[in-house]
């Protein structure tokens, strides 16, 4: 234990952001003390349940901080007599912002702050975020002349400008005030490594995001171009330590990751484990910057992060090693970051339940309650997300087929190594719409002990073919890939209510799935196929639901057969079509809640 662990109070400023959220966490998990500075009583409340839902068992204290007021935190410096260390991750990450804007989130925070701690009665340390492009200002030559900032923020843009002129204010001032000081310089926070967890959306993840979506028609950079990452846990963990390590003071640390891939091979590796196509292309950053933006993609002010440098960071690695503070594995956290990111669809889907897993040997795509042996199984042309709402009411978890909505694959040719895969374990009930009810029959058919129910949601083997239209693929597959979210919802519902539903699904279309679903709309009109797959159904002995929309009957020669059987009970939810997820959901929660036990 250092000399102030036992009354370790730390004051987390930005504490709602991703590094203060996780520090926040650090901090108290090692003992100290944590108020957290935020700027309501809302966002106080997130970090307290945030922490909670990591893990922490122990209660953290909040307060509202105003940078724009008298005084920064309500009853100024004397309300905090306890305050042993304060921790500076406020600000703003943001590009596009004014020179003004730019001064006033970054360079006013750590005037105020500086002023702030110099009048607490046991403060012992002020660690500061800084940046590895930022770092190493020399703090005499503060105060800058106004045609020297000018000249930065021109060069650099306001959002970078700001923090290399508050990286020399904040040193000016805390050795002005005598105000003990450390300062991280980390560089690119990606998500944390163990689970990938992030919720920031700029920068390195905006271009994997346009990887994502095929929007990049080149990779920025050559095999110098050095972008490095550093995860949001390892940086919280650096911190923590550093508060409260005598050796510490006054020393500014290089906080990143030296085996970082170069910029374009790191791009590549993840291009490649998401499954998107990666662009062959490399240009180099030069040629980037002489481009018209709307060519490139690329915001200006990222450009300036992109360089062949090299960083100071020996003495953040002696720190770490003798702290014990492990570096996580680059392109292993990378990987978790990137499926953390394209799970959550980069920001457009911000419920926690969403993941992708291993299924066979497949990267899955699940979202609901994280081994629930209710699986619901997707039809087409939708895709998992079109299901959360039923998942939620049933506590089940949705999967999406091999090839369709997330999940990498092909198709139907990967259900024989797949399927078992998903029924492994508990024994299931499996719930399959329209194309998944296929899948959910063949599951039952080949491992009827990990089956102990089926519910059959328009399954199209029962219904009238579709006719011809669906085995022109081409067209098919051109129309799906261009259809917008209202037209959709038209398509599969007969009104637009549906479209803000069916928006990830129109993106899934775009990105990569809609040749894979015409693909399968062909193949669900194959006599054999529907034959067998009727023929398999009648080998299941278990208990078997089959729910259609009144508006979307099975076929009549097929009612009564159905009705013969024991185990077989036919539902109807009436007004629906096809897709009674979309607009039936409330009813089909009460019909799959009364029929799985």
């Amino acid at each position: 234990m250092t000399p102030h662990e036992g009354s370790r109070h730390a004051l987390v400023f930005g504490a709602s952001g991703l590094v203060g959220r996780h520090l926040v966490l650090t901090l108290a998990e090692a003992g100290a003390k944590v108020t957290a500075a935020v700027r309501t009583a809302e966002s106080g409340s997130r970090v307290e349940r945030w922490v909670s839902e990591h893990g922490l068992t122990r209660s953290i204290s909040t307060t509202i901080v105003d940078f724009d007021a008298p005084e920064v935190v309500s009853g100024g410096p004397s309300a905090f007599p306890s305050i042993t260390e304060i921790h500076n991750c406020a600000g703003s990450y943001r590009f596009g912002m004014t020179a003004e804007e730019a001064r006033s989130a970054n360079v006013g925070i750590v005037e105020k702050l500086i002023d702030f701690a110099t009048d607490l009665p046991n403060l012992q340390r002020v660690v500061h975020v800084s940046g590895y492009r930022v770092g190493g200002q020399d703090p005499k030559s503060v105060p800058w002349s106004d045609d020297h900032r000018a000249s930065v923020y021109k060069e650099l843009g306001a959002y970078e400008a700001s923090k290399v002129e508050s990286d020399a204010i904040f040193q000016a001032r805390a050795l002005e005030h005598g105000v003990p000081w450390t300062i991280v310089n980390p560089s690119s926070v990606i998500g944390d490594s163990a689970t990938g967890e992030s919720d920031q959306y700029i920068g390195l993840a905006g271009t994997i995001e346009q990887i994502w979506d095929g929007a990049a028609a080149a990779l920025p950079g050559n095999q110098s171009t050095f972008l490095p990452i550093v995860t949001v846990d390892y940086l919280a963990a650096f911190m923590t330590a550093a508060a409260v390590d005598p050796a510490a003071e006054g020393m500014a640390y290089w906080v990143l990751d030296d085996d970082t891939p170069p910029l374009a091979d790191l791009l590549t590796h993840v291009g490649r484990h998401l499954g998107a196509k990666v662009p062959r292309v490399r240009i180099p950053i030069g040629v980037i910057k002489r481009l018209p933006q709307q060519i490139t993609k690329a915001d200006p002010e990222t450009l300036t992060f992109m360089s062949a440098d090299r960083y100071p960071t020996a003495s953040a690695v002696e720190f770490a090693d003798r702290h014990g503070i492990h570096t996580p594995d680059a392109l292993l956290s990378l990987e978790r970051w990137a499926d953390y990111l394209a799970a959550h669809r980069f920001g457009a889907a911000l419920t926690d339940s969403r993941r992708f897993v291993d299924v066979g040997g497949l990267r899955t795509f699940e979202l609901g309650v994280p081994g629930s042996s209710r699986v619901v199984l997707p039809g087409l042309p939708v895709n998992a997300d079109t299901w959360a709402a039923v998942a939620a009411g049933i506590a089940g978890r949705v999967v999406d087929l091999p090839g369709l909505g997330l999940s990498g694959g092909v198709g139907v040719q990967d259900w024989e190594q797949w399927l078992p895969a998903v029924v492994a374990g508990e024994s299931a009930d499996l719930v399959g719409h329209s194309i998944g009810a296929a899948a959910a029959v063949v599951a039952a058919d080949r491992l009827p002990e990990q089956v102990k129910s089926l519910t059959l949601i328009a399954p199209f083997f029962l219904q009238p073919p579709i006719g011809l239209s669906a085995r022109l693929r081409p067209l098919v597959c051109a129309y799906l890939r261009h259809a917008n979210p209202t037209r959709l919802s038209r398509l599969l519902t007969g009104s637009e209510a549906s479209a803000a539903a069916l928006d990830s699904s129109v993106s899934d279309l775009e990105r990569s799935t809609a040749k894979r679903v015409a693909e399968h709309l062909a193949l669900a009109e194959s006599k054999q196929w529907r034959s067998e797959l009727q023929e398999t159904l009648g080998r299941f002995s278990g208990p078997v639901l089959i729910i259609t929309g009144s508006n979307d009957p099975i076929a009549p020669d097929a009612v009564e057969h159905l009705e013969s059987l024991p185990n077989v009970e036919l539902r109807s939810v009436p007004g629906a079509g096809h897709h009674p997820q979309l607009t039936h959901s409330d009813a089909l929660v009460d019909l799959l809640n009364g029929s799985i036990v």
